[in-house]
């Protein structure tokens, strides 16, 4: 009955009488459409980062020219070839990727400690697969189009 009556004697002077549970669902909206937004940067800057992983792959493979033409000579396959490069570089996108999750619970674990239950681990946990996943078909590609020039060309090049 009292915020009835203030608002309705007040209303002239811009009175606006609210429960303060609305009033905290709203902030908590906005707030988690800034950790939306901020999450999904995050993953756009995480996923072009995965697919520059796929051109420091094949810059690599261009300057390893010659000793990748000599394993060939030696009897190495191609696939063989391709499998040692994506474990260097699915170790190096593993290391880069713990790092980043490793420092990013770090950052928020003042948050994640006073709201055990509303960190989304879910979104989260499908952001890093999938960004493991673009950088992986980034590396191959960028193996796969290493592997394309001749091995006379590699030979010579040193």
């Amino acid at each position: 009955r009292v915020a009835d009556y203030l608002a309705n004697a007040l209303s002239d002077n811009g009175l606006e009488v609210q429960s303060t549970a609305s009033r905290l669902a709203e902030y908590n909206a906005v707030q988690n459409t800034y950790l939306a937004t901020f999450q999904a940067l995050g993953a756009l800057g995480m996923l072009l980062g995965s697919l520059g992983l796929g051109l420091v792959v094949l810059r690599n493979m261009l300057e390893r020219r010659s000793e990748l033409a000599m394993l060939r000579v030696l009897g190495f396959s191609r696939g063989g070839i391709i499998k040692m490069i994506l474990a260097e570089h699915v170790w190096l996108l593993s290391l880069g990727l713990l790092a980043g999750g490793v420092s990013a619970l770090a950052a928020i674990a003042p948050t994640l400690s006073l709201s055990a239950g509303a960190f989304p681990w879910r979104s989260m946990s499908v952001t890093l697969i999938g960004i493991f996943a673009v950088g992986l078909f980034a590396a191959a590609v960028g193996a796969r189009s290493g592997m394309r020039s001749a091995i006379l060309e590699g030979l010579k090049s040193e």
